[in-house]
C-alpha cells in the first residue's frame, strides 16, 4: 500500500471556536470552499443532527462520490474527517484523513495545522506520486479558502 502524509499551516483571522464551527459544518462547506482549483464540487451531511463523532457525509468530486465520516471531534481544538473510495466489489481503492488542529493565538487569530494522510491500495499504489501532487494542491486551496472566508 502507498501512504502520503504532509502538514500545511495557515493563520486564520478568527478565534478557534469560530474556525472549528466553520470546518465542522459539512453543508456549510459549500459556502466557502473554492469552486475553482478544487476537485470537490459539493458536500452534504447524510446523517441527522449536529456534527459530531460518527457524523456521515458525501463529497461530490470530479472523480465521483466519496462518502466519509467525522472520526475525531474535539470542539475548538481538533477535527478529523475520514473519506474513502471503493470499487464496485467493495474493495478500497484509496482513503484519506484530512485533519485540523487549531491553536488560538494571543492576538485572537488561529493557527490551523492541517495534516493530511492518504492511503492507496492495489493498482492505485502506482498513482501515489500523482495523488501527492493533487492532495497538496487541494489542501492548500482549502486552507486558503478557509482563511479568506474570515477576511
Amino acid at each position: 500500500m502507498g501512504i502520503i502524509e504532509f502538514e500545511l499551516q495557515k493563520v486564520v483571522n478568527a478565534p478557534a471556536d469560530q474556525v472549528f464551527t466553520r470546518l465542522a459544518d459539512i453543508n456549510g462547506h459549500n459556502d466557502w470552499m473554492p469552486a475553482k482549483g478544487s476537485i470537490r464540487k459539493h458536500s452534504e451531511q447524510t446523517s441527522p443532527g449536529a456534527p459530531g463523532p460518527g457524523t456521515t457525509y458525501v463529497d461530490q468530486t470530479k472523480m465521483g462520490e466519496a462518502p466519509g465520516e467525522i472520526e475525531v471531534f474535539e470542539p475548538s481544538r481538533r477535527l478529523v474527517y475520514h473519506w474513502w473510495d471503493q470499487g464496485r466489489g467493495g474493495r478500497l481503492k484509496y482513503e484519506g484523513w484530512p485533519a485540523y488542529t487549531l491553536e488560538e493565538q494571543a492576538d485572537g487569530t488561529t493557527l490551523v495545522r492541517h495534516d493530511a494522510r492518504i492511503q492507496t491500495y492495489g493498482i492505485y499504489n502506482l498513482a501515489v506520486p500523482m495523488f501527492r501532487v493533487m492532495a497538496k494542491k487541494e489542501r492548500t486551496v482549502t486552507l486558503g479558502a478557509l482563511a479568506a472566508s474570515f477576511d
